[in-house]
């Protein structure tokens, strides 16, 4: 019960914050997953809920979508994606880096718990450093950001604060940036969710149905309520707590403590 309160305040939470910024929702989620789960099945748990997150935003407001950009930057962000996600499963079956004890416990730290903790820590770090957040790419650069984004998608579940980043200078308005964004968001998750499959049976997906559940209902609600309410707002001291707690959540992550 805890660990479903606690998911569902984090995905309802989040999609408020996040649904005119384009990204968040899994930078954050996938974290608070894996309190719960190995690294590898939060990846794919958060994608889940990511994906129907992200197509009820397209029922809002999918109309707006730039189908040229959708082309250019759709294509290589689903080819990548299927490497990304390709490269987690390899990873999570690879030996043990090493173990260590600490305060009478017993702690290892595994190649797919580190590789997901050096991403977090990057990943908060964009998010409050003035370099990281005055990032932007030419709009024809189009094809590199989806080939970037959609590999970090499929392997960590972290594809929008890069997709933003190449999208915002696409001379796209308000309404198709959102729009193409959620779309894109959507291809790379359902290729990923299809890599990711094999790893269903394995987290007892059919005993975490109602937490998925609920977590979906919350990140959708979230969203219903942000296309309601928000028009222009300030994330700056959010992005910080967001970004300590991303970076505290890495480090005990890589520790191989969760």
């Amino acid at each position: 019960m805890l660990e479903i309160i606690i998911i569902c305040i984090a995905a309802f939470a989040t999609a408020i914050l996040t649904f005119f910024s384009g990204f968040g929702l899994g930078t954050i989620l996938m974290p608070v997953f894996a309190l719960f789960f190995p690294v590898d099945i939060a990846i794919a748990l958060t994608g889940v809920v990511h994906f129907a997150n992200n197509l009820f935003k397209i029922i809002l407001v999918g109309k707006f979508a730039n189908k040229k950009v959708l082309i250019k930057f759709g294509i290589p962000a689903i080819l990548a994606s299927f490497a990304g996600a390709w490269l987690l499963l390899r990873i999570t079956v690879l030996p043990t880096l090493f173990q260590y004890r600490m305060f009478g416990n017993d702690y290892e730290v595994t190649p797919v718990n580190l590789t997901i903790a050096l991403l977090l820590m990057v990943f908060a770090l964009m998010e409050v450093l003035p370099r990281f957040q005055k990032l932007q790419f030419s709009g024809n650069k189009l094809i590199i950001g989806g080939i970037l984004s959609g590999f970090f998608g499929g392997l960590a579940g972290i594809q929008g604060a890069l997709r933003t980043a190449f999208l915002i200078k696409s001379g796209l308005n308000k309404n198709a940036f959102i729009a193409t964004g959620v779309v894109i968001a959507c291809f790379v998750d359902f290729t990923r969710l299809s890599v990711y499959a094999s790893r269903f049976s394995a987290s007892n997906l059919h005993e975490n149905v109602s937490l998925l559940i609920a977590a979906i209902l919350s990140a959708i609600t979230g969203a219903f309520i942000g296309r309601l309410l928000l028009k222009k707002i300030t994330l700056h001291y959010i992005q910080i707590i967001v970004a300590i707690m991303l970076f505290a959540i890495s480090l005990v992550l890589g520790m191989g403590i969760i």
